[in-house]
């Protein structure tokens, strides 16, 4: 690393689980990693085996820490559980399929779609919940390893909101202008807490040559916008 001032974080998504597979709401819910999920970890792990990361942490899920896991076993470390980095929770939406949800909850799903930031489910919690417990997590990492190589492991909903944050977007098109695929890596140095720079987003050339292109499953702004 060119500064030894600098943080590097290297943020990633949990592989693939059966819900998310499906479509399904699985925030708060815990699924563990299906087997191309386990696949999409171990290349990811082998990628960053030659890279000099110092500490792992991870949400407490089980996705989570299964792929926290495989990513540290090069490096002989044993990842840190933070209660921060875990999944928005969609409430009484949890388990059940996207489509399901917005049939049977038009208003309140329609109430989400317009503002995911600050409205939540019944039960559930909103953005701006995700970023006040997930930013402080960030902070304490950056300050603790300073100029040290860090791996994160975290959530599609809770990484968009952070990496929003940290770079100074408006966090209310967290769902609308970024996506994270299964066992992504993105890559942000933080000269401290608050000054960041984006190196690498939503990469997954571990696996496949590139993301794949939306499948209508981003939000409605994105799915019914252009021609």
């Amino acid at each position: 690393m060119p500064d030894p001032k600098t943080t590097r974080l290297f943020l990633v998504r949990h592989g693939a689980t059966e819900l998310s597979a499906e479509d399904r709401f699985a925030g708060s819910i815990n699924p563990d990693l299906s087997q191309i999920g386990i696949l999409q970890a171990e290349r990811l792990a082998q990628r960053l085996s030659d890279d000099a990361i110092t500490a792992v942490y991870s949400s407490p899920m089980l996705r989570t820490i299964h792929t926290a896991t495989i990513l540290a076993r090069p490096h002989h470390i044993t990842p840190l559980l933070r209660d921060g980095l875990r999944e928005i929770s969609h409430g009484h939406w949890e388990g059940k399929r996207r489509t399901d949800v917005e049939a049977q909850f038009p208003e309140e799903y329609a109430a989400w779609e317009e503002d995911p930031f600050t409205f939540a489910p019944q039960d559930g919690e909103a953005g701006v919940n995700v970023i006040a417990r997930a930013l402080p997590v960030i902070r304490e990492i950056v300050l603790q390893h300073r100029g040290e190589n860090v791996l994160v492991v975290s959530h599609k909903a809770t990484l968009r909101l952070l990496i929003s944050s940290l770079l100074g977007f408006d966090a209310r098109g967290y769902r609308d202008r970024l996506d994270q695929s299964p066992a992504c890596l993105n890559v942000i140095d933080l000269k401290d807490p608050v000054r960041a720079r984006l190196m690498l987003f939503n990469d997954v050339s571990h696996y496949v040559d590139q993301p794949a292109q939306s499948d209508g499953r981003l939000s409605k702004w994105w799915d019914t916008s252009g021609g």
